[in-house]
């Protein structure tokens, strides 16, 4: 059959298809295509204009899943959390098996094809479904989107530990952890995320200032790195592997399994709200809190206050117990400068804090601004400038802004984070400043967008950081390597050695 065109294989955009191999000519998939219809003639079942044959053919490795082309998949995989960049890949893989993964890459190193993990986060209702980077840092435009929910299985829960394929959210792992005993030391403030998406960017939530990120109690990974080679890294084994993909943005290798610390699980959560009207107090309490480690966990967030005419500013901390044996509230609330007044205690179990957001959640998707665009800005910011920061991001941004959205902000401690692609300030203390917007349709997001930048911009002026998941446009390779500092040798050496096609997540922009 050489030379001439296979039966009925083609490049076929919106069938329902397998793919069966690449056309090395035409830079295209080849997939089998679906029956033809008798009714339609012979000409239903010819070859495209691309269509492959025998000689341009490279035949793609047997998987225990699939690698598939529809318009469907392909479209649902083009988009993000934020709705805001569209990046389509040509094909989606469903691994059946971590070998899955490594068979893909391998094969994509080869022929050049960039690639991409997607978390596809979510409680499971396909409309929902998404990687929850908000500017289009999963995505891989003309290259193959891998689509983590295929890798779901918890392996095994141990006293003090778990290990779990990358596709498993935070909140399975909960409640297979809490069945047990145990619970994830630093969860997500919304747990329907992967755990191999989070770990590739940090993963953020209360329980900072105590245990870092997410990626702070990780003891290994199994990595596919950019050659197509399955790893087992720690920090004693394969140590530059371990440390480059932890945070990493997905430049050194793609996470597939990991090894997780547990903690003991409390029975309960005692939950108290602090509202200030002045930022120098709140800044000062949020702090004096967390130096003196009254709360298991500690957060707080930025609102307009009841008149409209203002901002307020909310500490909220948690204290987990057993039992009776209930904290001692007046000792937590002693020598604060908050509104006393207005101080609130909320007594719940320990799962009902840590799913306390899904019913915002809920109430987002039921007024139809859960998919609506969301130019989320993450940052992190020293202490000592965090106050002029926020004072002038304050005067900037309006209650259109936030839409039903919040602004996250509080405190931690630099020396919690541990893995070096998680760049943090140079100093000792830092705030997160986490604007989480969910605006009104009709919103002008460009204009957004801009305001994001300028903020940006601002806050690197002032010695802060970003968070890889942000919507900030236009960053240049100068500004990666300013963000990255004395660190940025060990990114570029590591992404020459484990991805040296240059193919792994080039939706996040770091090598372009």
């Amino acid at each position: 059959m050489s030379k001439s065109a296979l039966p009925r294989r083609s490049v076929i955009v919106g069938a329902a298809a397998t793919v069966v191999g690449w056309n090395t000519v035409g830079r295209s998939w080849a997939v089998e295509a679906p029956a033809p219809d008798a009714s339609a003639g012979a000409e239903a079942a010819a070859p495209g204009p691309e269509a492959a044959t025998a000689d341009t053919l490279a035949r793609l490795p047997r998987l225990d899943g699939a690698l598939v082309a529809d318009t469907a998949t392909l479209a649902r995989f083009g988009g993000d959390f934020g709705h805001l960049v569209t990046a389509a890949p040509r094909a989606v893989l469903r691994p059946g098996s971590v070998r899955d993964v490594a068979t893909l890459v391998g094969f994509a190193r080869r022929h050049r094809i960039p690639v991409a993990m997607n978390g596809q986060s979510g409680t499971g209702e396909a409309a929902e479904l998404e990687s929850h980077s908000s500017y289009g840092q999963a995505g891989v435009a003309g290259g193959v989107a891998i689509d983590s929910r295929g890798l779901d299985r918890i392996i095994r829960i141990t006293p003090g530990r778990a290990v779990v394929e990358a596709g498993v959210t935070w909140a399975q792992l909960t409640d297979a952890a809490l069945a047990q005993g145990w619970m994830p030391p630093c969860l997500t403030d919304y747990l329907h995320l992967s755990v191999g998406g989070t770990l590739s960017v940090g993963g953020i939530g209360g329980g900072v200032q105590r245990y870092g990120f997410q990626v702070d109690t990780v003891e290994s990974v199994d990595v596919v790195t950019g050659t197509g080679e399955l790893v087992t890294a720690s920090a004693s084994a394969n140590r530059e592997l371990f440390e480059a993909v932890l945070g990493g943005g997905g430049q050194a290798g793609l996470i597939v399994r990991a090894t997780l610390r547990l903690v003991r699980a409390r029975e309960r959560a005692l939950v108290l709200n602090l509202f200030y009207d002045d930022l120098g107090a709140y800044l000062a309490d949020q702090k004096k809190l967390m130096l003196e480690r009254r709360f298991d966990l500690q957060v707080g967030d930025v609102s307009r206050n009841a008149a409209g005419t203002g901002w307020r500013f909310k500490v909220e901390g948690v204290v987990h117990y057993d039992g009776s044996a209930a904290p001692d509230r007046a000792k937590l609330v002693r020598g604060l400068r908050c509104v006393a007044a207005e101080t609130t205690f909320t007594d719940q179990t320990a799962r009902e804090y840590a799913y306390r957001v899904d019913a915002f959640a809920g109430f987002l998707k039921g007024a139809g601004l859960w998919s609506q665009p969301k130019p989320w800005m993450s940052l992190f910011l020293p202490a000592s400038t965090a106050e002029t920061f926020t004072r002038e991001a304050l005067a900037l941004l309006t209650p259109e802004d936030l839409g039903a959205g919040l602004l996250l902000f509080y405190p931690f401690r630099t020396d919690v984070f541990t893995r070096p692609m998680t760049v943090m300030p140079d100093e000792p203390v830092g705030f997160h400043f986490d604007l989480l917007s969910f605006p009104f349709p009709g919103a002008d997001h460009a204009a957004a967008l801009r305001r994001n930048r300028r903020l940006y911009d601002r806050a690197v002026q002032l010695g802060g950081k970003r968070y890889l998941i942000g919507a900030i446009p236009d960053v240049t390779h100068a500004e990666w390597r300013r963000h990255y500092g004395t660190r940025w040798g060990r990114v570029v050496a590591a992404k020459h050695r484990f991805d040296p096609a240059g193919i792994l997540t080039p939706g996040q922009g770091i090598h372009s």
